[in-house]
């Protein structure tokens, strides 16, 4: 068996669906399911929700900055008032391979203990340590409802 498939196998998926009127109770389940772990992956297809979720994250973090997609930018850094903890949100869409993604510094941010909120994570699977990630899968259940898995390394 592969590392990969390996990985796969040793996978607990929970799940949690809900009204896009009610993110913020996603947030929560969201939160307690990730405990300490603060790199966050997010799948998903173009259109599902990924960025509105991580946006209602960033508000229960408690930044208060103005919040916004990175698809141009790659990376927005929020802070967190009265905390040294910083949140960045990172979407790596446009990203070609992986070196454009260390040309950004992306292991500095793996490393550097804060959140790191990362949409289309995809081509830095590679610089991934196990068990200090967290895959949240979106999918559209209608046009009002998404339903959120998490993948966590048992």
């Amino acid at each position: 068996m592969s590392a990969a498939a390996d990985r796969w196998v040793r996978c607990m998926e929970l799940s949690f669906s809900y009204k896009v009127a009610d993110i913020d109770a996603a947030v929560a389940w969201v939160r307690r399911q990730a405990g300490g772990v603060r790199i966050w992956l997010f799948t998903g297809e173009m259109g599902a929700g990924k960025t509105t979720l991580i946006k209602a994250i960033c508000r229960q973090l408690g930044t208060t900055d103005d919040l916004s997609s990175p698809t141009y930018a790659l990376v927005n850094e929020y802070s967190i008032p009265g905390q040294p903890t910083r949140i960045y949100h990172l979407d790596l869409y446009r990203l070609r391979d992986i070196e454009e993604a260390l040309d950004i510094g992306m292991e500095d941010y793996l490393l550097g203990g804060d959140y790191c909120l990362i949409e289309w994570p995809q081509i830095i699977e590679p610089l991934l340590r196990e068990g200090e990630y967290l895959t949240i899968h979106i999918s559209p259940l209608s046009e009002y409802e998404r339903k959120i898995s998490i993948f966590k390394e048992t």
